[in-house]
């Protein structure tokens, strides 16, 4: 084993930031009120819920009552789908959304399916964006809502969400995005993107897990996703979990002052894996969108081997990274955004997703890509595919 550690799965969780943990921990020792309580010392609890909604409103252009707080990403994309289609089922039971969302849409999706809805799967390329006329086209008289995510988790492939927007706006139809990735790392703003609804987390971005934000525009008629008591204006029951809520404020204000800087800089050095990947270790390719895609993401995959040992072996060696997104990776079948954009399932196994932060240096990389060079040429030494496939390439080449 490896006395190194080199983390690169950041798109599955951050490490929070020591300004984060600072700005929460007085919420769980000293200033522990409920903010929902009317005595005087729920009242710094209280205006600091108030002051967090400000903050992360703030960040994507959005008014501070139009903040709701859950308990992450998973719980605020249930909330959006379910709850509109529960809100909207008069108008219509058609939903619109893309073969490559997170599971949390995806498996949303197919329980509406089971309620009696109906549910279009946009095709998308082989970068892994939509296109925009097969939307346009899928719209109904009866379709109530488009979902399509901010930018993917597996490949970093940002949509146009913009125009997705407009068109969904031309129609009459809601617009909602997952913005669990893309929220605090590129720039977002609900009025300029058309967005009715978005979806967002905080561990995304060096902030605690178990917290996360539904954006919903004032006039959208949706119900409450969880009952009981009158929280978030009787729309989300539950006490306040206040230290999640100021991490996921602070976080979320590092994220957005570091943007510009942190972006520059992930991309570099991205760009730098990529190349290194792509010109030393044969039989690679690159997925996603080569340059519309989230600064700090590269996949790849590799012809001859299977992820899961390389994974493995890449731990030995003191680096993490993944084959997937962290909700799949305990199943051993090929990603379902791989296979969306066109890859084989031979070839879609041997994917390996790296995801760095502001904290991986060059020197990580250098090392990253000479340890998996060797374990790439390890595996396929034992792959008889790989054997059957250089003895056709030396036959051709006679």
């Amino acid at each position: 084993m490896s006395n190194r550690m080199i983390y690169l799965d950041n798109a599955a969780t951050t490490r929070v930031h020591p300004e984060v943990f600072a700005a929460m921990t007085p919420f769980f020792t000293e200033e522990y009120g409920n903010p929902s309580a009317i005595y005087g010392f729920a009242q710094s609890a209280k205006n600091a819920v108030d002051h967090a909604r400000e903050t992360i409103a703030k960040s994507i252009g959005a008014n501070t009552e139009e903040i709701y707080f859950t308990g992450g990403g998973s719980e605020s994309d249930n909330w959006a789908l379910k709850a509109t289609a529960e809100a909207y089922a008069a108008k219509g039971k058609h939903i619109i959304t893309s073969k490559i969302e997170h599971h949390a849409i995806l498996h949303t999706a197919q329980w509406l399916e089971k309620q009696g809805y109906e549910i279009t799967y946009l095709d998308v390329d082989e970068n892994g964006l939509i296109d925009l006329e097969q939307l346009e086209k899928a719209i109904r008289p009866d379709t109530i809502l488009i979902s399509i995510m901010a930018a993917n988790n597996e490949i970093g492939t940002i949509e146009p969400l913009k125009e997705i927007g407009k068109i969904a706006h031309e129609h009459g139809v809601l617009f909602h995005t997952d913005a669990v990735q893309a929220f605090a790392h590129i720039p977002l703003n609900v009025d300029e993107m058309n967005i009715d609804m978005l979806s967002a987390s905080g561990h995304k971005i060096n902030g605690p897990k178990g917290i996360g934000i539904l954006y919903i525009r004032k006039g959208v008629k949706i119900r409450s996703f969880i009952h009981g008591g009158a929280q978030e204006r009787s729309r989300r029951a539950g006490t306040h979990n206040v230290p999640g809520i100021v991490g996921m404020a602070k976080a979320t204000e590092l994220s957005t002052e570091k943007m510009e800087e942190r972006n520059k800089y992930e991309i570099e050095l991205r760009d730098y894996l990529i190349d290194r990947v792509l010109s030393e270790i044969p039989y690679s390719r690159l997925n996603g969108d080569r340059t519309r895609r989230l600064p700090n993401n590269a996949n790849f995959c590799f012809r001859f081997i299977e992820g899961e040992s390389m994974l493995i072996l890449l731990d030995q060696n003191g680096i993490y990274g993944s084959s997937g997104s962290a909700c799949t990776s305990g199943s051993l079948d090929p990603s379902h955004v791989l296979l969306a954009i066109g890859l084989p399932h031979e070839i879609a196994h041997g994917s390996l997703r790296l995801t760095l932060s502001e904290e991986t240096t060059k020197e990580d990389i250098d090392y990253t890509v000479d340890r998996l060079k060797e374990i790439i040429a390890r595996l396929r030494s034992m792959s008889p595919l790989y054997e059957d496939f250089v003895k056709k390439q030396q036959k051709g080449n006679h």
